[in-house]
């Protein structure tokens, strides 16, 4: 019999599940007119953005599940994945990385990731934040609800404040100023270069 993930794992499990599980409610909603349109994303439509976090999910079982390296799975996941069904494909993804991450011992162990050998905890904890924060653009892409759970934002906010001012003008626009006593949601928004 396994013995139980600590309790921090358990609750970061929990948090990833939730995580792409609100993204995926966003990708359901989206129409068929609605897949071309403009997203907070410099030059991603709608189809670009699920794309983006559809590959995200494929690189998880490789990495985490298979051991492999960037390097091994070359590119595989490069171009439009969605296909002519992008929902099933996400839902896939999703399931997929879902299950990896709650392999045994996954947790404990470490993935090659193109800035070097991560600790898989810390690689699950980004893939939350990067979820989380692009529920928000596709909610705001599509006209759905742009809240997001409180123990989410709590979530994105612990993983991007540690980082957010050395990510690339490619992954997210400049912070931008909040008004005094905003919410943590807006706050976490406007450190990626997001006006709520």
């Amino acid at each position: 019999m396994e013995s139980p993930a600590p309790a921090d794992h358990a609750r970061l499990l929990d948090r990833h599940r939730e995580a792409v599980a609100l993204f995926g409610s966003r990708v359901h909603a989206v129409r068929p007119d609605q897949w071309e349109l403009p997203t907070p994303c410099a030059e991603w439509t709608v189809r670009d953005l699920v794309n983006h976090l559809a590959v995200e999910q494929l690189w998880v079982p490789p990495l985490v599940a298979q051991g492999r390296t960037i390097a091994d799975v070359g590119d595989a996941f490069d171009g439009d994945v969605l296909g002519t069904d992008p929902v099933a494909v996400w839902e896939e993804a999703r399931a997929a990385a879902v299950a990896a991450f709650a392999g045994p011992g996954a947790l404990d162990g470490t993935v090659d990731l193109s800035y070097g050998k991560t600790p898989t905890a810390a690689y699950c904890s980004q893939m939350v934040a990067d979820a989380v924060v692009h529920s928000w653009d596709l909610s705001r892409a599509i006209g759905a609800d742009e809240r997001l759970p409180d123990d989410l934002v709590d979530a994105a906010a612990r993983e991007f404040g540690g980082y957010a001012d050395q990510l690339p003008p490619s992954l997210f626009d400049p912070p931008v100023e909040v008004p005094e006593g905003a919410d943590a949601q807006t706050r976490l928004l406007a450190m990626l270069g997001r006006a709520a």
